[in-house]
């Protein structure tokens, strides 16, 4: 994957919507897929915890060990056997779940680094948002781009039940489930017109999860 070529901006990216899931009381964070850690800066600054990030691209990632508490460089599931168990409050997924090649190995593999009462927080595309769907449904294409719902990178496709059964299916419990950066475009109420508004989830290019673990 090319994860070199992409669009300027990209590593630095400040999801300010993602801090509002984030528990007041975390005091040890790691972000998966942290970029060069400008986010999990924010969060830090925030908080005041200790932060940890996980990031493919080495360049990045050694931008992000100026900023964080750790830095992993490389492909997440690489590391996830070293980190320490029943460790972390918070581990963030932003818009990377979708990029694994197993997702469901991953989620089920890092279950076990969050603390007792930790949480899974996670930012996923989805496939369903109204340009997407409707290029599929009306021009009969899958058009791949460089970035968005269809990144070329992407290897997993979700929509908000998928996204929500992945969670289940895996032993957690689904706290916080709901579409972000809603379309200010009218097009997905028109084309809710004639089904009656019951595919209002066309309105959203992405959904954010908190997923507990569930500890038995």
């Amino acid at each position: 994957m090319d994860y070199a070529s992409k669009p300027e901006g990209y590593y630095d990216n400040i999801r300010y919507e993602m801090i509002k899931y984030l528990p007041k009381d975390a005091s040890k964070i790691i972000d998966v897929g942290c970029g060069n850690g400008a986010f999990a800066a924010v969060l830090k600054e925030q908080t005041n915890a200790e932060v940890w990030g996980i990031e493919y691209m080495d360049r990045e990632a050694q931008v992000a060990k100026e900023k964080l508490d750790k830095v992993y460089s490389g492909p997440c599931e690489d590391y996830i056997d070293e980190l320490p168990d029943n460790y972390f409050d918070v581990i963030y997924f932003n818009d990377v779940l979708e990029h694994l090649v197993d997702p469901y190995e991953v989620l089920q593999k890092i279950q076990n680094k969050l603390a007792p009462q930790g949480v899974i927080i996670s930012s996923i595309p989805n496939v369903r948002y109204h340009n997407t769907f409707m290029r599929l449904l009306l021009k009969k294409d899958w058009l791949y781009e460089d970035y968005g719902v269809m990144d070329r990178t992407h290897l997993r496709f979700f929509t908000n039940k998928s996204i929500r059964r992945m969670y289940e299916d895996l032993g957690y419990e689904v706290v916080t489930h709901e579409g972000i950066n809603k379309s200010r475009s009218i097009r997905p109420y028109l084309y809710n017109l004639p089904v009656l508004f019951t595919q209002m989830d066309i309105l959203f290019p992405q959904y954010a999860t908190v997923a507990k673990r569930v500890v038995k």
